[in-house]
């Protein structure tokens, strides 16, 4: 019997389909543009990155689906959240390279690009709906539909992953479930309402009592601790939210945002250090996708100005406009608008601070 084949570094890679997939359109159009083998290469590049961002991603959401999820489970998420993190920096760092090609080099092969269009990439509308940018809350493709651009079996996948769960929703039903809101003996809602209206209070008085101010100043500065009491006032208020989730200017629950707002209030307890990194790294992807989306925005100003793009999108328009709303957890970094300093938290009592800690009992 022959020995079996010992496997061969180019077979284990696919090399010979990997390197011959590059099929520039000016050379079978008798038009060979230099620059379009790297225009090939750097968006194939970023395919296989969303791949592989797709594939820790679906890990996470699998996770988050069991009943009960450990503290193990969380701190397998960071790690994967964190490579997808190191991942996003590298999409952001390609736009380099591919801005070494001018703009006078893409226009020798552009014409040969229609009606293709990187809106087409279904992987990355597969990102953005697992993580949870809900269909509604999408800009518009033109007059179309974000899916009518998808081939037919792609458009299947990405219609599917609208109806599936998201980061979203599964990291919104984890927060509801935390343990930590109110235990014997302890409102931590009740207790930080408390300190929020003293403070308030305080504030007041410091501006009313501020001899430097002038009348304009005066009225200037109570007009904005006005506003600010709105604010906090809505913010407390669980039927004042969830009027604001009615009128679509929120999603994530009352429940779920008093309980990320004690993760980041209280992170240094050490059983909330993993639930902080996860809402830490879940607001990095989203900082990190506007990022890109806005350095993408701004190279391709500088290749077509203010042209159409190949896919029939307004370009820079678009992209600049998608980077400011396709955000998914921005009410997540918006809690900073109600944090309150480490000496002004409500103080915890020894036993909970014990569930809160590793405590160990010989």
């Amino acid at each position: 019997m022959e020995k079996d084949k010992l496997l061969n570094y180019s077979d284990y890679l696919k090399l010979d389909q990997l390197l011959e997939s590059q099929d520039l359109m000016s050379l079978k159009n008798g038009e060979p543009a230099h620059d379009e083998m790297l225009f090939i290469i750097v968006h194939q590049s970023y395919e296989l990155w969303f791949k592989q961002i797709l594939h820790e991603l679906d890990s996470i959401l699998d996770l988050f689906c069991q009943k009960s999820i450990n503290e193990s489970d969380i701190s397998r998420s960071v790690l994967r959240l964190n490579r997808i993190i190191e991942i996003q920096k590298l999409l952001i760092n390609q736009i380099r390279v591919l801005e070494t090609m001018t703009a006078m080099d893409f226009l020798e092969f552009r014409d040969h690009l229609f009606p293709s269009s990187g809106f087409q990439s279904s992987q990355f509308r597969l990102i953005e709906n697992k993580l949870g940018l809900h269909k509604d809350l999408r800009l518009k493709y033109g007059k179309h539909n974000y899916k009518d651009v998808l081939k037919k079996n792609e458009k299947v996948k990405v219609e599917d992953s609208e109806n599936n769960k998201t980061m979203f929703l599964l990291l919104e039903n984890w927060l509801e479930r935390t343990p930590f809101l109110v235990f014997d003996g302890f409102d931590f809602w009740k207790k930080y309402s408390d300190v929020i209206k003293s403070l308030l209070k305080q504030e007041e008085q410091v501006i009313r009592n501020n001899p430097k101010h002038t009348i304009d100043e005066l009225e200037s500065n109570l007009k904005s601790h006005d506003a600010t009491v709105l604010a906090f006032n809505a913010f407390i208020s669980t039927e004042k939210h969830n009027e604001l989730i009615e009128k679509g200017e929120k999603r994530l629950s009352h429940k779920a945002t008093k309980a990320a707002l004690l993760i980041f209030l209280y992170r240094d307890e050490p059983i909330l250090h993993s639930p902080f990194n996860l809402l830490s790294r879940l607001m990095d992807i989203d900082e990190l996708f506007t990022n890109w989306r806005q350095r993408h925005a701004i190279m391709v100003q500088r290749m077509i100005g203010g042209k159409i793009g190949t896919g029939g999108s307004t370009g820079h328009a678009y992209l600049n406009a998608a980077a400011d709303k396709h955000k998914v957890f921005s009410e997540l970094s918006d809690l900073s608008t109600f944090f309150i300093k480490r000496s002004a938290l409500p103080e915890l009592p020894k036993n909970i601070k014990e569930k809160l800690g590793y405590y160990f009992k010989s």
